[in-house]
C-alpha cells in the first residue's frame, strides 16, 4: 500500500483526474476497477473517483508497484537540466508567463516525436530557474494555455501552477482573454472595417477547412472574425483581426474565403510569388493579448484590464507597410 498526500497544484481536480496523471502507468480500466474495487480510498473511506480533491487529502493505494512511476521520469529531469531555453518573454510573474514565439516553432510535440517544443523550453527554464520541481509534482507540469499554429507567430500563455491554469483555461472557455492578430492580405478589403460571419467544417484528413456563407450542416461551426484595415501598400493591406470565435484556421481561411488570402498561405491561397519574396510561411501574428476578466478571478485578479504587445519589429510582414 502506498499513501499519497495532495499538494496544493494537485487540489481542486476530481480525483480520477488526478489518478491518469500521478498513476501514468495505470491503464484507465484497471484504474475505475480499481476504484470499485475500494483498492483507492480517500482519507481512508471509499472513493467513487468524481470526489474534488482538497490539499492535505490523502489517498490510499493498494496497488501492483509496476503502476507508481517512481525512478521512470529521471532521465528526462535530468534532461531538463541540459536544454538551453530559447524564449523570448513578453511578461513574467509568479504564476504565468507570456511567451512570443517565432514562426516555425512547435508548441507540443507532433506525431514525429519532435521534442524540441516551446513547452519543453518552458518547462527546462522553470526547472533551471528553481521555480519547478518535477520529482515533487505528483499531477501538475507547468502547461500552455493556448495554442498557435506551428507557422503563426506571437503570444502564446503558460501557467506555472495548476491554479493559474484552471483560471485561464476557464477564463479562456469563457471568452475574456482577448486575442489581436496582425497579418498582411492579398488585395485591399472593403469597408475597410468589417465583422464578418460564416460557417466552418473541419477536413481531419487533410488538415484544411471550408468556409460557408450560411450554415451547411454536417456539424459545421459558426464564426465571427473582426477585421480592420490599418494599412496599405501596393495594393495590399495589413490589417488588425479580433478573433471572435477561434476555430482551426480561421484567420486564413475566412479572409481566402472573401477573397483575401493571407501572404504566403499555400494552403487557402496561392503563394509561389510570396515564397518567391521570402515568406514561407503565412503572415499572421497573435501580436496582443487582452485579460477582459469579469467575476471571480481570484489569484490572477491583477490581470484584469491589462493586455500586452509583441513589438512591432518582431511582426517581420509589417514593417513593408511603414
Amino acid at each position: 500500500m502506498r499513501e499519497l498526500t495532495i499538494q496544493k497544484n494537485d487540489a481542486g481536480q476530481r480525483l480520477d483526474k488526478f489518478l491518469t496523471k500521478a498513476l501514468c502507468n495505470i491503464p484507465p480500466s484497471l484504474m475505475y476497477k480499481a476504484i470499485r474495487k475500494k483498492k483507492i480510498k480517500l482519507n481512508r473511506r471509499r472513493a467513487e473517483g468524481k470526489e474534488i480533491l482538497s490539499e492535505g487529502d490523502t489517498l490510499q493505494l493498494f496497488l501492483s508497484e509496476e503502476f507508481f512511476p517512481d525512478a521512470e521520469g529521471s532521465e528526462e529531469i535530468a534532461a531538463l537540466g541540459r536544454i538551453q531555453p530559447k524564449l523570448s518573454v513578453v511578461y513574467e510573474d509568479e504564476n504565468v508567463l507570456l511567451l512570443n514565439k517565432r514562426p516555425g516553432v512547435l508548441v507540443h510535440e507532433d506525431g514525429d516525436g519532435t521534442g524540441d517544443t516551446l513547452i519543453r523550453h518552458v518547462q527546462a527554464y522553470l526547472y533551471q530557474k528553481g521555480e519547478y520541481a518535477p520529482e515533487e509534482e505528483q499531477s501538475f507540469a507547468p502547461a500552455l494555455c493556448n495554442r498557435i499554429d506551428r507557422n503563426t507567430g506571437g503570444i502564446v500563455i503558460a501557467a506555472k501552477n495548476a491554479e493559474a491554469l484552471r483560471i485561464l483555461n476557464e477564463k479562456i472557455k469563457a471568452g475574456e482573454v482577448h486575442k489581436y492578430y496582425l497579418c498582411a492580405v492579398h488585395g485591399v478589403p472593403r469597408p475597410k472595417k468589417a465583422l464578418l460571419s460564416g460557417w466552418l467544417i473541419k477536413n481531419k484528413k487533410d488538415n484544411t477547412v471550408k468556409v460557408y456563407d450560411r450554415d451547411p450542416g454536417h456539424g459545421a461551426k459558426d464564426i465571427r472574425t473582426q477585421y480592420t484595415v490599418i494599412a496599405e501598400k501596393n495594393g495590399d493591406a495589413l490589417l488588425e483581426i479580433n478573433l471572435l470565435t477561434g476555430r482551426t484556421h480561421q484567420i486564413r481561411a475566412h479572409m481566402a474565403h472573401v477573397g483575401h488570402p493571407l501572404w504566403g498561405d499555400g494552403k487557402y491561397g496561392v503563394n509561389r510569388e510570396d515564397r518567391a519574396r521570402g515568406y514561407k510561411f503565412q503572415a499572421l501574428y497573435a501580436y496582443r493579448l487582452a485579460f477582459d476578466f469579469k467575476g471571480e478571478s481570484g489569484a490572477l485578479a491583477y490581470l484584469a484590464g491589462k493586455s500586452f504587445s509583441v513589438p512591432r519589429e518582431d511582426v517581420y510582414f509589417a514593417e513593408e507597410f511603414f
